[in-house]
């Protein structure tokens, strides 16, 4: 008699399996997979893959087309473009609002999250320090307390990463410079210098630039 759940834990295993693939480019952007090739590579039966695909698809990371398989949609420069004006709204907001207002607590989490990603710059680890990057931010809008902006932040989470991954790919070196911007951030709001919010809104401004590169 199967366990109750098991498909369930199938799909997101499957999910979470061809999301890491697409991250770390082992599928590369505008690449073609097939649900065989699939079966093959994680081991699994149709039914997981497919609900993991249905997931994928919807989250805009592959298109599924009845001639061409499984296609690995490419990030283009339109959609980075926009994703970063949203964040740059949403974070200079975000910045504005918590400057000065920061609890011990928040600033304990924020300063733990700041020594990890310097650890992680000094290893030149690209995956841990997206991470790291990437929980700063999330940090700060949990400091606000918006669960809406949260919720849109969280949303865009995997694509993040994956933008993130091909900048620093790029440029590795990039990790000190993106540590550094953090910290000088937290001690703007930290002090209630309202200059925070120029602050990320030029550290997320180059990024983007640097990616149009």
């Amino acid at each position: 008699m199967a366990k109750v759940g098991t498909a369930p834990l199938l799909k997101d295993v499957a999910y979470q399996q061809i999301k890491e693939n697409i991250l770390d480019e082992k599928f590369p952007q505008g690449s073609f997979l097939s649900e065989r090739e699939l079966i093959e590579i994680l081991q699994m039966s149709k039914t997981p893959i497919k609900n993991a695909l249905v997931r994928l698809e919807t989250e805009g990371f592959v298109t599924i087309s009845s001639k061409q398989g499984i296609i690995i949609n490419e990030l283009s420069l339109n959609r980075i473009i926009d994703i970063y004006n949203l964040r740059v709204a949403l974070e200079t907001y975000i910045c504005s609002q918590i400057a000065g207002k920061l609890t011990e607590e928040q600033c304990r989490k924020i300063e733990e999250n700041l020594d990890v990603t310097e650890e992680m710059a000094m290893q030149l680890d690209i995956k841990g320090f997206t991470r790291a990057d990437h929980d700063f931010h999330l940090l700060l809008c949990e400091c606000l307390g918006n669960q809406e902006i949260y919720r849109i932040l969280l949303n865009y989470q995997d694509h993040l990463q994956r933008i993130t991954l091909l900048h620093l790919r790029k440029d590795p070196q990039r990790m000190q410079q993106f540590s550094q911007e953090h910290f000088k951030i937290y001690q703007s709001l930290k002090t209630g210098d309202q200059k925070a919010s120029e602050l990320i809104e030029d550290h997320l401004q180059q990024s983007k630039q640097k990616l149009l590169l």
